[in-house]
C-alpha cells in the first residue's frame, strides 16, 4: 500500500452540529444531557483513531479526573451514539469493539490482528471496482464497509527477533 492513499479522516460537520444531534437523540430517547455524555461526545470528535471504551475512559480520567464519568456511561453512550449512526465500530470478537466518529469522509481500514493498530485508508481504483461489482450483480451500492486484515511492519520485526 502507498503511503499517500492513508488518510487522516476528520470530522464532515461543525462540533456544534454534531452537540445539536446529540441533544435530539438524548430527547429523543428520554434521556438527560449531562457534562460526562459532552464529553464522551466531545473526545470522540477531537481524537482522531479507534478507541475501546476502557480506552475512551482511561482518557478522559485522565483529562478530567474530577468527572465523575463510570464505564457503564461510556458504553451506554457509545451504543446509543452507534444505533443512532453517530459513531461505527470494528468488532474484535471475543476482545470487544472499537469506536470512532461515524460522521466522517468514506475510509476503508487495515487492521494489525497482532496489537489491533488500525490505520484508514482510501482507494480510488477499489471504490470503483465495488461499484462496478455491485452494478455487474445488478445491486444499487448504499454503502460498504472493507477491512483489510494482517500483521502490521511493527509486529512483523517483532515476530522476527
Amino acid at each position: 500500500m502507498k503511503k499517500s492513499n492513508q488518510v487522516a479522516t476528520s470530522p464532515l460537520i461543525s462540533y456544534e452540529t454534531l452537540l445539536a444531534q446529540f441533544k435530539q437523540l438524548l430527547r429523543s430517547n428520554n434521556l438527560k444531557f449531562t457534562k460526562q455524555r459532552e464529553t464522551i461526545l466531545h473526545a470522540l470528535y477531537n481524537y482522531s483513531g479507534h478507541f475501546t471504551p476502557e480506552e475512551l475512559y482511561r482518557m478522559i480520567k485522565n483529562e478530567q479526573p474530577d468527572l465523575n464519568t463510570g464505564i457503564a456511561t461510556i458504553y451506554r453512550t457509545l451504543s446509543l451514539l452507534e444505533n443512532a449512526g453517530l459513531v461505527t465500530s470494528i468488532s474484535f470478537g471475543t476482545q470487544g469493539k472499537k469506536y470512532e466518529l461515524g460522521v466522517k469522509a468514506h475510509h476503508d481500514h487495515i487492521i494489525c490482528t497482532n496489537c489491533g493498530k488500525i490505520l484508514e485508508f482510501y482507494d480510488e481504483a477499489i471504490e470503483k471496482r465495488q461499484e462496478k461489482i455491485a452494478k455487474e450483480f445488478g445491486f444499487k451500492m448504499e454503502d460498504h464497509s472493507m477491512k483489510i486484515f494482517g500483521i502490521c511492519p511493527e509486529c512483523q520485526k517483532k515476530k522476527r527477533t
